[in-house]
C-alpha cells in the first residue's frame, strides 16, 4: 500500500511540474487575447504577474513532492 501511495505522489509531482511548464508556455499566446478585452486592458500587468505566480507555485510544489518522494522523507502534514 505504501508503494502505491509513493508512486501516486511521484506521478502527481510530475503532473504539477508539467502543468506549471504549460502555464509558462501558454502565457505569451494567451495574453494578447486577454489584452483585447476592454475590461482587462488596464490590468494586463497584474494578470500576467498572476499567471506567472501560478506557474511558479505549480512547479515549486511539484518539485517539492518529487524531492520528498525521492529523498524518502514522510510528508510533513502527516503524523
Amino acid at each position: 500500500m505504501a508503494d502505491n501511495r509513493s508512486v501516486f505522489q511521484l506521478v502527481w509531482g510530475v503532473a504539477l511540474v508539467l502543468a506549471g511548464g504549460g502555464v509558462f508556455y501558454r502565457i505569451p499566446q494567451v495574453m494578447p487575447e486577454i489584452a483585447e478585452i476592454e475590461y482587462f486592458s488596464g490590468a494586463t500587468w497584474l494578470i500576467r504577474f498572476s499567471f506567472y505566480l501560478i506557474g511558479v507555485m505549480l512547479i515549486g510544489g511539484g518539485a517539492r513532492k518529487i524531492y520528498e518522494n525521492i529523498k524518502g522523507d514522510p510528508p510533513r502534514d502527516r503524523q
